[in-house]
């Protein structure tokens, strides 16, 4: 179907290739802007309670889907074990379900807390609900279509591969669920989004912090009057 051809053939190329231009536009025209503007002096102690769950469950996660992709025929010999495979699916369960919790608190603290909301754009939030629905598309397809890290390495992986071969085979992902399709999807929604907020800055640390030049932090505070 044309349609297929336009999401699953196309749109992944369109949103690298909107990613690569607007990240090298970006840094060569504004490279200071390439920040994570940390808010963590505003509300450290909340900060905390999402970040640790969020990060950690986020970054073991696409760990897992990049090993994956990368030794297909490792992960196979070791998923063939009926005890790793239960087990394996637990921890993705858990890990997916504490990385969307750790989201949830981060998106409450920015709308309860008025400094924070002031230092967050239109794109911060678009960024943070399209990661907010990606996070909850993948807890409901571990949730609801088990045994992902079985059907992933037949069905997504060969997909990935064949885009990387400029030779998309779309028949590996086309007969899947909705859901699936669309949490397949929304990675390359959340790649074409990322250069315009301020996740642009993990294109590149720590590397060019090596030789960025300083930036200068001052700080403006009212001292205390004696009455």
């Amino acid at each position: 179907m044309f349609l297929d051809e336009v999401l699953f053939g196309a749109f992944p190329y369109a949103a690298v290739a909107l990613a690569v231009a607007v990240t090298l536009y970006r840094y060569f025209t504004d490279r200071y802007s390439y920040s994570s503007f940390s808010s963590q002096f505003l509300e450290n102690r909340a900060l905390f309670w999402g970040s640790v769950p969020w990060h950690y469950g986020v970054l073991l996660i696409l760990a897992a889907h990049v090993l994956v992709l990368i030794f297909p025929g490792v992960w196979s010999t070791i998923i063939a074990e009926p005890a790793r495979l239960y087990t394996l699916e637990a921890i993705g369960l858990v890990l997916s379900l504490s990385a969307t919790l750790g989201l949830l608190l981060l998106i409450g603290r920015r709308l309860i807390n008025g400094r924070i909301m002031a230092v967050t754009s239109v794109m911060d939030w678009v960024l943070l609900l399209v990661l907010l629905s990606q996070m909850s598309l993948g807890f409901w397809v571990a949730l609801v279509y088990r045994w992902g890290s079985d059907w992933y390495a037949h069905t997504a992986v060969p997909w990935l591969v064949s885009l990387i071969q400029l030779d998309p085979k779309l028949e590996f992902v086309t007969s899947l669920p909705v859901v699936i399709q669309l949490h397949m999807l929304g990675g390359f929604v959340i790649i074409a989004l990322i250069p315009f907020t301020r996740m642009v800055h993990v294109f590149t640390f720590p590397v060019t912090y090596l030789w960025r030049p300083y930036q200068v932090v001052i700080w403006n505070r009212r001292q205390n009057r004696a009455s």
